[in-house]
């Protein structure tokens, strides 16, 4: 397991477009597809990684308490499959149904919205507000695997109420920390 740290894009990037398949319901899934929602939020994740296991049940939460509320919510893998099994789509699919996601989770085969987004680690979070500039970008709470801390998403939380609600995000950001993301050969 490498431990990789996120790149922290420069907060005001624009969130990059993509057309990717929801694994789960065969949809092509962009930024149009959250045109009418006031905040976008963008996570790299996938199935088998130790950090995105140790959050995932908060992860299907997010989706759930924040459902109508104006976030818009897309997961996206980009793991090259060859080598990591686990994460294809098929594999996907189970998770999502078996954590009750209430978004689409994504595969990224090319890999290159991961690479749009500079995402480096599962998870890492990108959270757009409604001109669709990033606002937040770093981790979901100070909990990791074997620290013993609970998991809360305290601090993405925070960032999604502060951006549904219109107030200022503090730039001092921690990034996130996970499994690095598994780039094809030559990737």
């Amino acid at each position: 397991m490498a431990l990789t740290t996120s790149t922290m894009l420069e907060l005001g990037t624009p969130a990059p477009d993509f057309a990717l398949a929801d694994v789960v319901s065969g949809q092509t899934i962009s930024l149009a597809t959250f045109a009418d929602q006031p905040a976008l939020l963008v996570m790299f994740i996938c199935r088998h990684c130790p950090f995105v296991k140790h959050v995932q049940t908060e992860l299907a939460a997010l989706g759930r308490d924040y459902q109508g509320r104006g976030l818009g919510i897309v997961a996206i893998s980009a793991n090259d499959v060859v080598n990591y099994p686990e994460d294809a789509p098929e594999k996907l699919k189970d998770m999502a149904n078996t954590l009750g996601f209430t978004f689409p989770f994504c595969y990224d085969e090319t890999q290159e919205t991961a690479k749009a987004y500079t995402a480096a680690c599962t998870p890492d979070f990108f959270l757009f507000n409604q001109d669709r500039r990033l606002v937040y970008r770093g981790q979901l709470d100070d909990s990791r695997p074997s620290n013993g801390l609970p998991v809360t998403g305290a601090d993405l939380r925070a960032a999604i109420e502060a951006t549904l609600t219109n107030q200022p995000i503090s730039p001092d950001q921690k990034p996130s920390i996970g499994c690095n993301i598994k780039w094809k050969p030559g990737g």
